[in-house]
């Protein structure tokens, strides 16, 4: 419960998001007017952007309106602490600021959130219009795929504006690459539901049946108030019933274990947890022996790597481990 209340927190509302960047711009204009309520004024104002970001982070608006109220308040820490924000968000690497410790940025920090922007619009449709004024659409895609493979996104908020620039390229025809990067994505953040259900759709529409029952398996198992899974059953053996006497079944366990094993290879790529083997102690008899399997989820929890234990723990379910489904709710949780 705790866990899907964050997550709605991080998800964009767009009209809360405008409701409290009103409001933060009207206490400036107060605090303008009167000189002796300034401080407080100002204070409301960044409490009121701050909720604005809170809601919709992918409003530019938003970053801007709390940013220039940073350079009003003469804050440059607090500037830096924004334009650090917008690079997680951005699934940039957040120490690139730690580069401009001698920079000024009551000076440039403006400057420099805007060419962020330039770059990198936060808008799906101005982002993916900037590939199509591109000389070389292939080339710039794929800088961008590159791009991708080397970026973190653990960061949900990242998760979601990625998630949309390769819905955006699913849209414009290159079905491969988004396969390709929006499993990257999941990898980083199994709990996007959103895209896992896009990669389901787009399976099932090139009668990938096994991959799509995978993805839509995923999602219900995150949101079991959702029913992708058992819809995809209903319409599938209903449709290949008419059409075949032997109905399409649920992919084997090795089909499912395959799917899992694949994403938790993506998921080691980025992991924190030191792999490298320790020297086994002496065991002495009458010791207890510990699963291997039970050690590594217990390892990589202590080292917050959920993504991977995630993959792991539901793989193990698939091969008929009971014992690992505690597991994926702890994994699960954690995100």
């Amino acid at each position: 419960m705790v866990g899907e209340s964050a997550d709605l927190l991080q998800h964009p509302r767009r009209n809360l998001g405008n409701r409290y960047r009103a409001q933060a711009q009207k206490f400036v204009r107060l605090a303008s007017k009167d000189p002796e309520r300034f401080d407080e004024n100002m204070a409301w104002a960044e409490q009121n952007a701050r909720q604005a970001l809170l809601h919709d982070f992918t409003d530019e608006r938003n970053w801007r309106c709390l940013a220039d109220i940073k350079v009003v308040v003469q804050d440059g820490l607090g500037l830096c602490a924004v334009l650090e924000d917008v690079f997680i968000v951005l699934g940039r690497d957040a120490e690139q600021v730690e580069q401009l410790k001698d920079i000024d940025f009551l000076l440039v920090g403006l400057e420099l959130l805007e060419a962020a922007f330039t770059r990198d619009p936060l808008d799906p449709d101005t982002w993916w219009a900037t590939f199509m004024d591109a000389e070389s659409l292939e080339s710039e895609l794929e800088d961008f795929a590159q791009r991708c493979r080397r970026l973190d996104f653990s960061d949900q908020r990242a998760n979601i504006v990625y998630g949309r620039r390769l819905e955006r390229i699913r849209v414009g025809g290159h079905e491969e690459l988004f396969i390709e990067l929006a499993r990257h994505l999941l990898a980083h953040r199994p709990n996007n539901h959103e895209l896992c259900m896009e990669l389901g759709r787009l399976y099932e529409r090139r009668e990938e049946m096994d991959e799509a029952w995978s993805c839509y398996d995923h999602v219900q198992q995150l949101q079991p108030h959702q029913t992708p899974r058992d819809s995809f059953l209903q319409r599938i053996t209903g449709r290949m019933m008419g059409e075949e006497a032997q109905p399409w079944s649920t992919p084997s366990i090795e089909k499912r274990s395959q799917f899992l094993e694949q994403m938790l290879q993506l998921s080691q790529r980025i992991s924190t947890l030191d792999t490298t083997p320790d020297v086994a102690a002496p065991v002495e008899e009458d010791v207890e022996l510990i699963h291997p399997d039970l050690v590594r989820l217990q390892s990589l929890m202590d080292a917050g790597d959920a993504s991977e234990a995630f993959f792991l723990a539901r793989r193990l379910v698939s091969q008929g481990e009971e014992w690992a489904e505690e597991w994926v709710s702890k994994a699960k949780n954690a995100f």
